[in-house]
């Protein structure tokens, strides 16, 4: 089974932009045999900055939580790549439950690991683009 991670930049995007790709894998994956997953951290961190820039957004992120599955957040000791700080515990939950795919839009800090699963411990870490591109194969 695939389990997807979503960082709090694709749930941000899902619930900011309804008709964009973020919130079309959350969709497709729902209608499948794939889990969409998150950590109560990225779920706060995307809540948070939904309410200072789009509050009227708010509401879509709950609506998106029925397709979405919580998952413990883990410290980020336990994380095994070079990450800033805040970041570690996002990949790490994202380690813990078995994430196959790891679904970020920031290349800044995640652009060195994705699509180098090899590296990532087995994790796929890409954009919402390109699991879409690679979904549709």
């Amino acid at each position: 089974m695939i389990r997807l991670f979503l960082d709090s930049n694709v749930l941000f995007t899902a619930a900011h932009n309804p008709e964009g790709k973020a919130s079309l894998v959350i969709e497709l994956a729902a209608g499948s045999h794939r889990e969409v997953v998150t950590s109560a951290y990225c779920l706060a961190e995307a809540q948070l900055n939904l309410e200072r820039k789009y509050p009227a957004a708010v509401g879509r992120l709950s609506g998106f939580l029925r397709a979405v599955r919580l998952v413990p957040d883990v410290a980020g000791e336990r994380c095994g790549l070079s990450l800033p700080e805040k970041d570690r515990p996002v990949f790490a939950a994202a380690q813990r439950c078995k994430a196959t795919h790891f679904l970020t839009g920031d290349r800044q800090h995640f652009g060195p690991y994705m699509n180098k699963p090899k590296v990532t411990m087995g994790v796929v870490i890409q954009t919402v683009g390109d699991f879409l591109s690679d979904f549709t194969k």
